[in-house]
Formats: C-alpha cells, sequence, structure tokens
C-alpha cells in the first residue's frame, strides 16, 4: 500500500470503509491474514537533538486479503477489527483498478457511499 493510498484509506471513519468495502459484484475475496489486533512500537525523533526513541507501545489490528488475484493490506489504530478488514479490501481494488468502475456503479445506485468524497475516478491521489 503506497503511503498515499493509506494516508486517504486511515482518515476514513469505519462505517465509512465498511459501506465503501461492499462487494456487490461478487469477486471473490479471500482473506489472508487477521484482522490480528497486537501492539506495535511508536518510534519518534526527537526535534532538539534529533535522535529517534522509542515513545510506547500502540494498539493497531492488521488485515491482508485477496480479491480477485490482487492483494490488499490494511493497519488501523485501534482494534476495529471489521475496518482494518475493509481498509484490506479498498486497498486490494485499489491494486486491480477496480475502484473507478465501482465508483460509478455506486454513485448511480448508492449516492450516499461516501466515495464521492474520497474516490474519484481521476483523483490524483490514487
Amino acid at each position: 500500500m503506497s503511503a498515499t493510498r493509506y494516508l486517504e484509506i486511515a482518515e476514513r471513519l469505519s462505517a465509512e470503509l465498511a459501506e465503501c468495502a461492499c462487494i456487490a459484484d461478487g469477486a471473490p475475496v479471500r482473506v489472508l491474514v487477521g484482522p490480528d489486533v497486537g501492539c506495535v512500537t511508536a518510534q519518534v525523533r526527537e526535534p532538539v537533538l534529533e535522535q529517534r526513541f522509542l515513545l510506547g507501545d500502540v494498539l493497531a489490528c492488521r488485515a491482508e486479503v485477496e480479491l480477485a488475484g490482487h492483494r490488499g493490506w490494511a493497519m488501523r489504530l485501534g482494534d476495529d477489527r471489521a475496518a482494518a478488514l475493509a481498509a484490506a479490501v479498498l486497498d486490494a481494488e485499489a491494486q486491480s483498478g477496480r475502484g473507478p468502475r465501482r465508483y460509478r456503479r455506486a454513485r448511480t445506485e448508492r449516492p450516499r457511499c461516501g466515495w464521492t468524497s474520497w474516490w474519484t475516478p481521476r483523483s490524483p491521489r490514487w
């Protein structure tokens, strides 16, 4: 997952991710990893001396899926397993190039999907 795509998916609310990740066309989804909850060490850089140090552990949930032969991966802070799984599905859709097609269909069938605000067919972010 690219850094830009990760930031776009990470900013979405859990309910919005779950709604957008619904598979309406029946594409096969296989869960490869998780969603697993665990701790990740947060490392920061001290601004004065510019030295790195370990700030502490944060709770995170990760998931990995395969959708139509393309892998998607996501990690979200907290223990929201559904949001991590939905984010992984969205990443797999972006990898496969299925996003714009689904966006057009979602816009005509379900105008409140939420894709209109962050996933557009010509978006330079994707």
